[in-house]
């Protein structure tokens, strides 16, 4: 049978950094993994990071829908689609704001019985932990029913400040086992099983927020995109963007997360929607994107 793991974690906690850990482990050790990755707008530029891993067949993008309600009819269909493989193991990385506890209690209704019981894995940035102010209870909801805690972001932070995190996330899920994310083997991922906890309900319309996208122009530097990243109101939690700046053959990714930092790559390929801004979080508006462009290119918008 085959391993059904849900990957779960705060916006920015780390979660995309892992999978392709993971999914490199994998491959190396002859697994052959298939991937599902959720989130609010345009789930298809976080599947092509993946390209150079795994075939495209092998990675289902779903937009537009949380996987914790809205989505999970969509999502048991396309776990229930995927292809029999020798040393097959499917995951599935749920977008930010997922309910974790309810996206659990839903994924094994109905799901083929050639996977086994879905169990999930939590991403905790532990600089950060529980310093999200009104949206601490959405991140402590997305570890009490994990298996498996992986602490990210430990590098900067204190041995004082590691072992309180860790002490807060016992108290939340006993069960659990916690490592850091240098230390995951994945010869006992396929090994884990589900975590029958009692948990704290959360109220769900806490897990759900704004989110939209606006196509974004040709950039003249990327000056551009620090611009954009810094003037983007802070209520707006995650922001993320391939573009093109002129002159550079390659794509450029960028993203802020939502401690204000912001990192920029070069994107693998040509993003299939073109050159796009993506936000997550209170305060999402089009036009307010398209001001914030506008105004780091020094232009004016053509509309109110």
């Amino acid at each position: 049978m085959e391993a059904l793991i849900a990957v779960v974690g705060f916006l920015g906690a780390g979660k995309t950094a892992l999978l392709k850990q993971l999914m490199e482990n994998f491959i190396n050790e002859g697994w052959n993994p298939f991937l599902v990755l959720n989130d609010y707008e345009n789930a298809n530029m976080d599947a092509q990071q993946f390209a150079n891993q795994l075939d495209l067949k092998n990675i289902k993008a779903l937009s537009g829908s949380c996987i914790c309600c809205s989505g999970i009819v969509e999502l048991r269909n396309i776990v229930n689609r995927i292809p029999e493989r020798e040393k097959g193991i499917t995951l599935i990385e749920a977008n930010g704001t997922s309910d974790a506890c309810t996206l659990m209690e839903f994924l094994g209704v109905g799901i083929n019985k050639k996977f086994l019981p879905p169990i999930q894995i939590s991403v905790v940035n532990a600089k950060n932990w529980q310093k999200r102010g009104e949206h601490n209870e959405l991140e402590s909801n997305q570890v009490q029913v994990s298996s498996l805690i992986v602490l990210s972001h430990v590098e900067n932070i204190t041995k004082e400040r590691k072992e309180k995190v860790i002490k807060e996330l016992t108290v939340l899920n006993p069960s659990a086992k916690i490592i850091t994310k240098d230390t995951i083997d994945i010869k006992y991922l396929s090994e884990l099983s589900p975590i029958n906890n009692k948990v704290e309900k959360i109220e769900h319309q806490k897990a759900h927020w704004a989110s939209c996208s606006v196509d974004l122009p040709i950039l003249p530097n990327i000056n551009c995109i620090e611009k954009i990243c810094k003037h983007l109101p802070q209520n707006i939690l995650r922001v993320k963007g391939c573009t093109n700046i002129k002159n550079e053959e390659k794509y450029t990714y960028f993203e802020r997360t939502p401690d204000g930092n912001f990192f920029v790559r070069p994107f693998n390929g040509v993003p299939i929607t073109g050159s796009k801004l993506l936000t997550i979080g209170p305060g999402s508006d089009p036009y307010i994107l398209e001001k914030v462009i506008a105004d780091s290119l020094e232009v004016k918008l053509l509309y109110k």
